[in-house]
């Protein structure tokens, strides 16, 4: 079965080298389709293909097995492919060079950008990728886990190169705040603010004895000033000191 991806698509091919659980290629295509991979080719599964198992754990990602590309071997897999990275947390014998999930993925959206075709291999889930698999490659993937642990489930692995794939290239920040309909507050609106308690506060005693009264007064204000509020805020706060005037007149 050939690939049928277009070449001007960015994406890369994420490649699954004689997987060993239909299961695990199954739950391997939905992490895929969770972060926008759709190109997936299979080398030598052992339980054949196509496989009931994969498409039962699939979960609604069973397209991207129908559209699989069935490969006899890495070589065939990679056929035509400009750029390969393989993924491995075991010491090899090969000279390549390493890079971190993140970077890998950076690199990939770079030179799939300029219309190469990448692909990621994935080896087997008891052993992982053979040397002559990882030879075959351009440069290595390596994911920092424990030392004393650092085997990945095939597709854990598949949804972490997926999701440093997406993060890249949707440009997600590592912060982001939703406003919920509200804009931040701007300094007019602030001042307000601190004004308002200011006043109140001095009505209220607070400012005590007159000799720290000035030095009170700018340190509530630097308190304010630490304080990332929004319009809505704002207006909560007005809204308590308002509340709590009416409630000390009435008593």
């Amino acid at each position: 079965m050939a690939d049928t991806t277009p070449a001007s698509d960015p994406r890369p091919a994420f490649v699954l080298v004689r997987p060993q659980m239909g299961e695990n290629i199954g739950a391997a295509a939905r992490a895929m389709l969770n972060f926008g991979l759709e190109h997936m080719r299979v080398v030598a599964p052992r339980d054949g293909w196509p496989n009931p198992r994969a498409v039962a754990l699939a979960s609604g990602a069973g397209r991207l097995l129908d559209d699989a590309m069935l490969a006899p071997d890495t070589g065939a897999a990679l056929a035509d492919c400009s750029y390969v990275f393989a993924t491995t947390a075991r010491d090899r014998d090969l000279t390549k060079p390493i890079y971190t999930p993140e970077a890998a993925m950076e690199e990939a959206a770079a030179r799939g950008a300029r219309g190469e075709r990448v692909a990621i291999l994935f080896g087997p889930e008891r052993a992982g990728l053979e040397n002559d698999d990882i030879a075959r490659a351009n440069a290595i993937v390596s994911v920092p886990t424990n030392p004393d642990f650092p085997s990945l489930n095939l597709a854990q692995c598949v949804l972490l190169m997926g999701y440093e794939w997406r993060r890249i290239v949707t440009q997600a920040g590592g912060h982001e705040v939703e406003m919920a309909g509200t804009d931040w507050a701007n300094h007019a609106e602030m001042d307000a603010l601190v004004t308002h308690y200011e006043e109140r506060l001095e009505q209220a005693g607070f400012f005590f004895p007159d000799t720290k009264a000035a030095a009170m007064k700018m340190n509530l204000r630097n308190l304010w000033s630490r304080m990332p509020l929004t319009r809505a805020d704002v207006q909560v706060f007005h809204g308590i000191l308002r509340q709590m005037v009416r409630w000390k007149e009435r008593g």
